[in-house]
């Protein structure tokens, strides 16, 4: 495919960007090669600097559930910045996006917009220790909390010890302060509130952990999570930035019939445009200020362009059997790839929830934790995304990515694009024998 405006883009951008990207995973890293430079979407298609056109799997990493251009939420940008971009004040497009999403959702009672997922776990994390008055979190491995200096930090040597940290900037005293756990051991969590239960003010888990790998937990284990923290007077916290309606308009929590504690959410409730949200139950949100004394404040939060975004998509979503089309046309399209690589069944897994997949170069049948993935699986990924381009293709550049099916993609483009994806995997294993 062409890529040489994209990598003259790329060349400049080196000029202005650590790294010529404003987030590490855009750089293309992970696959080898000059990132694409997009200049427009529209459907279930995007186009690149070079013109070339392909079907879009990443959806902008999932918030465009609608595809991109939606022209039901242009149409409310638009009259929302003919109106003014910010005001740094309450609007009525606050009101009435909350009262949509509360509405509609059991597992909270209140929420705060906030202008990202990062900050909506920031700031959950900070509510439930001003909550509690204890310092600790638990987080597991294999789960991604956005860069919260808390959150960026690996396991420690032993089954319950604290986190080191995993990123230059952030001190040993705040990693101490998460203990990472592996997933879906039950036996590590149950130490761990033995020994440090008292000090443990939450535990935060992804309940679709989706940053890291498609993780899908039983729901047993979530629901051993809901028993084990009832228990003993800790908070649970769902990140539902990727799954929240995603999964379901209720998300991971309605999906699994588990109320969690607090809830963060992100991506979908922009319809593309920047935000992020956090909420729980009235008695645990009063904590936060101006009602209480947990503080937390930003300029853009609740921005009324991404309120009005957000209002378009979210009444999209509610329109009777959004999701379970979307599930449907999912599992029509990964049946697709399964048909045309029935040889290669042992080699290649597509795991997937709701509209959200992702393929994995191993012969296991289940993947719950990121010591299941194979490192050198990201070997042959890497030959497979580029076969994917060369195709008209566009997935996440990252085998530790998944993709999105969106409610544009029709029949036939799903046809489409799981024809060129089991042409792809075919060459993948080809090279592999060669």
């Amino acid at each position: 495919m062409k890529n040489e405006k994209s990598t003259q883009l790329f060349e400049a951008a080196k000029k202005y960007f650590p790294g010529g990207v404003n987030s590490p995973v855009r750089a293309f890293r992970s696959v080898g090669g000059a990132p694409l430079f997009i200049e427009r979407g529209d459907g279930c298609r995007i186009w690149d600097a070079d013109g070339n056109e392909l079907i879009d799997f990443c959806c902008s990493w999932g918030p465009l559930i609608l595809g991109h251009n939606h022209p039901g939420v242009r149409e409310e940008i638009v009259k929302a910045v003919d109106l003014g971009t910010s005001f740094g004040a309450p609007t009525r497009k606050e009101n009435e996006l909350a009262d949509i999403i509360l509405k509609n959702n059991r597992f909270i009672e209140k929420i705060r917009f906030v202008s990202s997922g990062t900050e909506a776990v920031m700031s959950a994390l900070r509510l439930a220790k001003g909550y509690t008055g204890k310092n600790v979190i638990i987080k597991f491995d294999g789960c991604y909390h956005g860069h919260v200096d808390s959150m960026l930090v690996k396991a420690g040597s032993g089954l319950t010890t604290f986190g080191i940290s995993s990123s230059a900037g952030v001190s040993e005293e705040v990693a101490k302060e998460t203990m990472v756990l592996p997933l879906n051991d039950r036996r590590a969590v149950e130490v761990a509130v033995s020994d440090f239960g008292h000090d443990i003010a939450a535990i935060i888990i992804e309940p679709v952990p989706a940053n890291n790998g498609l993780l899908l937990q039983d729901k047993s284990y979530l629901e051993f999570l809901r028993e084990i923290t009832k228990k003993n007077n800790i908070l649970l916290i769902f990140d539902e930035v990727i799954s929240g309606f995603r999964v379901g308009f209720e998300g991971a929590a309605g999906y699994y019939n588990i109320q969690p504690d607090m809830i963060t959410y992100g991506k979908i409730i922009g319809g593309g445009m920047p935000v992020g949200a956090y909420g729980a139950s009235e008695k645990i949100m009063s904590h936060i200020s101006p009602e209480g004394n947990v503080y937390q404040a930003g300029t853009l939060s609740g921005n009324p362009v991404a309120m009005a975004a957000g209002i378009a998509q979210m009444k999209a979503c509610l329109e009777k059997g959004f999701y379970e089309e979307l599930a449907e046309k999912t599992s029509y399209f990964i049946n697709e790839v399964k048909s045309g690589i029935k040889n290669l069944e042992s080699k290649v897994k597509i795991f997937s929830i709701g509209s959200i997949f992702w393929f994995a170069f191993t012969d296991k049948e289940k993947i719950q934790a990121s010591s299941d993935i194979d490192p050198a699986s990201m070997d042959k990924f890497r030959i497979f995304y580029h076969e994917l381009l060369e195709r008209g293709i566009y997935f996440g550049p990252s085998g530790y990515e998944v993709g999105f099916v969106s409610a544009v993609h029709t029949k036939n483009d799903l046809k489409i694009a799981a024809e060129k994806i089991a042409a792809a995997l075919g060459v993948v294993f080809q090279k592999e024998m060669v």
